[in-house]
């Protein structure tokens, strides 16, 4: 185990990863070989399902040349302190800035980066089927793999219940499509373009960084294909703790996509219907009493983003000025546009 301090970074600090010795004459020299693998992980609170998460992949045939986790303190990787081939960076807080420091530290000697969220669980061939295509399509840029089950969806699932449905699954054969954007809890990259056109996660998307799958997916995709992976197959658990309380949530549901739209990431069209139907889905749950999920919480937020727009000052980032209320449901970060 390495373990490394990334140092502080304030979610208005730096926007991408630090300058390394790796551009395009590095990345050249590594043409003709098998391409080198790492599996990034970005957590925070959760130190049980990550150690729950890193114990299953150690145990998988298909191995990564390297697997790196980053936290903000290093509380929140109780337990892999002492396992030998794990990289562990402590010092980020806030999941873009997190996977930039991810980015970082894979850059000098990997290829492909696959990123995973801290309950995502892959099939045993996930990272042999994502090799296989970066490997037989060199203009594929990002690619995401094939949730069987998403527990977001349904209230959670746990690593028991993920295994069966990866079992009951079995394997099926690659077929690879091109897609909007990758999702965020599986989602692999060549690193190449990466570093030649200095990409990075957008820091101004704080703590949760809703939608920053699509704002790096939609960035990167200007330099070669985004496409979705059927037969790299996964699981998400979608366990709820940790994970972002309704009213900030509800205020990123409006006030991310609206930032995107003026970014060029998201298209206007895309970014008023992601926000029509989330706003929708949360009046719906509001007045059904849904108990899973806070749905008055991210309403409240949905109208004070909006009242925001109107007068100019919504931002990313004011969700850092809301109180943290007492956890009632966490919804995942990152959904794919077509999920949510």
């Amino acid at each position: 185990m390495t373990l490394a301090s990334a140092g502080a970074t304030s979610q208005g600090g730096p926007s991408g990863p630090a300058p390394v010795p790796c551009g395009p004459e590095a990345m050249a020299g590594r043409a003709g070989r098998r391409l080198r693998i790492a599996v990034g992980i970005a957590s925070a609170g959760r130190a049980s399902i990550l150690r729950e998460t890193v114990e299953y992949l150690s145990g998988l045939s298909d191995q990564a040349e390297r697997l790196i986790v980053c936290v903000p303190v290093s509380d929140d990787a109780a337990g892999l302190t002492d396992r030998p081939g794990l990289d562990i960076i402590v010092g980020s807080r806030g999941l873009t800035s997190q996977r930039n420091r991810i980015i970082q530290a894979a850059a000098a000697d990997t290829d492909i980066l696959i990123f995973l969220d801290d309950d995502f669980i892959p099939a045993a061939t996930f990272l042999s089927r994502m090799a296989s295509v970066f490997a037989t399509n060199p203009e594929v840029v990002i690619a995401t793999g094939e949730v069987l089950a998403d527990g977001i969806l349904d209230g959670g699932l746990d690593m028991s219940e993920a295994l069966q449905v990866l079992e009951t699954a079995g394997e099926t054969a690659e077929l690879v499509t091109d897609v909007y954007n990758a999702y965020g809890c599986n989602m692999a990259v060549r690193l190449s373009p990466v570093i030649e056109h200095a990409v990075s996660f957008d820091e101004q998307l704080p703590l949760y960084g809703w939608l920053e799958d699509v704002d790096f997916s939609r960035s990167l995709a200007r330099y070669g294909r985004s496409v979705h992976v059927e037969g790299a197959r996964g699981v998400h658990l979608g366990v709820r703790s940790g994970r972002q309380p309704g009213r900030r949530l509800g205020y990123s549901q409006v006030a991310n996509p609206a930032y995107l739209i003026r970014k060029g990431t998201m298209s206007k069209g895309r970014a008023i219907t992601q926000i029509g139907r989330n706003i929708l889905a949360n009046v719906s749950g509001a007045l059904s009493n849904d108990r899973l999920i806070d749905r008055w919480g991210r309403l409240n937020g949905n109208l004070l983003a909006l009242s925001d727009l109107l007068i100019g000052r919504a931002s990313p980032s004011r969700i850092l000025e809301f109180a943290t209320p007492l956890p009632r449901e966490m919804p995942s970060p990152s959904i794919a546009t077509k999920r949510r």
